[in-house]
């Protein structure tokens, strides 16, 4: 604990307490609830508010449920009447999902941005509620796994000026550390682990693949943290693409440390995360409702079984988000404890799972990166894929917007960053990305025979 952590803390706990002490009360309340669960009561009203306010507020659902009189007593519209949309279909729909109350408030709306694992970058619009669940939603999930508010935490990401970077204040006022994972090559590791040590970062906040590439930097170099008397992590979190158990076993023998697994999305917030250790994930049935869907239809999957992962979101009142097909895939199991409380835990969670890329150097690249770099290029490309033929070879996949010019010198450019000056890239254009057999669309692919065998 040091001085920064404690004046931050005890900032947040002032000014909210000068505010009626709501945030600290939603975030003492997501926190119980995930552990405890909810009644079946709450998750009936919850859900029949949401579907209520869109079949009265949103162009696209006022207009299907029109002709139901979904308010008389009796008729009330149940989940399984919406449909299930996926991200493609939410930016197609998006003025009909966007809620009447928010249509001209487009500027002042929170916007909650995701680059795409499918290749997709999508935007959504969120009130101010919706932003205290986002940030109180965070909190609660790390400070069950042992957080502390204010402590210093550093943010894994392929970090894009002026698309997803933050803020000096920002940073200050978080005690957030951007730490650029574009390149993981062993130069750029040893770099981040030295600046861990120089800033003091307490917590790692990473995609499961750029842990990967730490500990395996960590473990060929034979790294001993017990011999570094500085070493400040005290907490991993992994976030994104699922966490192989080898990468989980060896951070925690390598840094003392035991990654915590969460599961979640930009466009919601944190979904589902592990406690005390589990190889499970814990969903947060009182942010949001979770199916899972068979896989080649929208009925419901068995107990068990592998299937879609599709989320309704109960806060978000500016832009509804009912039914999201996400694009993962898991497994679930569902059970009431002995108070009548209903829990939910994904077993299993698959998708994310792009294949690894490298640059002409041979070193490792994130899938992240693919994903951040269609951001450069919304309103042209839909969805983009980068495929590794050869040591310095790549094939990029194009789904432009109709009728829209594609400058390919400024996308190759803009590829090279990360792969390399000599790469040779060539560029093929198609009307959609298929969906591979895990049910998503890779924005990667690596078909390189030196990186298969």
């Amino acid at each position: 604990m040091n001085i920064g952590e404690v004046t931050r803390r005890f900032a947040f706990n002032t000014l909210d307490k000068m505010q009626g002490g709501k945030l600290n009360m939603l975030k003492e309340v997501n926190k119980s609830e995930i552990v405890s669960g909810v009644t079946p009561e709450y998750q009936i009203r919850r859900k029949n508010a949401l579907l209520q306010y869109a079949a009265s507020n949103c162009a696209y659902y006022r207009t299907k449920f029109s002709g139901m009189a979904y308010a008389d007593e009796g008729n009330t519209l149940e989940l399984s009447d919406f449909p299930v949309l996926n991200k493609l279909q939410f930016i197609e729909l998006y003025d009909g999902i966007l809620s009447d109350a928010y249509a001209d408030m487009k500027d002042s709306l929170a916007h909650l941005t995701t680059s795409g694992s499918t290749g997709t970058p999508f935007t959504v619009l969120a009130d101010s509620e919706k932003m205290n669940h986002v940030n109180m939603n965070f909190m609660a999930v790390l400070e069950l796994n042992g957080f502390r508010m204010g402590m210093k935490r550093g943010e894994f990401r392929a970090w894009i000026e002026g698309k997803n970077t933050i803020s000096k204040w920002r940073s200050f006022k978080n005690n957030l550390k951007m730490i650029e994972i574009s390149n993981m090559g062993d130069e750029q590791v040893q770099a981040i682990f030295d600046r861990i040590r120089k800033e003091q970062i307490q917590v790692l906040v990473t995609y499961s693949s750029a842990l990967t590439a730490l500990t395996d930097y960590a473990e060929r170099k034979a790294f001993d943290v017990q011999e570094w008397k500085d070493w400040p992590v005290e907490l991993i979190f992994t976030m994104g693409e699922a966490l192989p158990a080898s990468t989980r076993e060896k951070a925690e023998k390598l840094f003392g440390i035991r990654p915590v697994l969460t599961y979640g999305n930009n466009e919601n917030g944190f979904i589902a995360v592990s406690l005390g250790g589990a190889d499970t994930y814990t969903i947060d049935l009182y942010s949001y409702e979770v199916e899972i869907l068979k896989m080649d239809c929208d009925e419901p999957a068995e107990e068990g079984e592998l299937g879609r992962i599709v989320v309704t979101d109960y806060y978000n009142r500016a832009f509804p988000m009912i039914r999201y097909d996400t694009g993962d895939t898991g497994k679930i199991h569902r059970w009431t404890d002995e108070r009548g409380r209903v829990h939910a835990e994904f077993t299993e969670i698959y998708g994310r799972r792009g294949s690894l890329i490298y640059n002409t150097a041979g070193h490792p690249l994130s899938m992240h990166v693919f994903m951040n770099n269609l951001l450069n290029f919304q309103g042209i490309l839909r969805q983009a894929k980068c495929t590794q033929t050869g040591l310095k070879t790549y094939i990029l996949t194009l789904n432009p917007y109709p009728d829209v010019q594609v400058d390919e010198a400024a996308v190759i450019a803009s590829y090279k960053k990360y792969l390399g000056d000599d790469a040779e890239c060539t560029v093929e254009y198609v009307d959609v990305l298929p969906v591979q057999q895990s049910g998503k669309t890779m924005v990667c692919e690596q078909l390189c025979g030196e990186y298969l065998t």
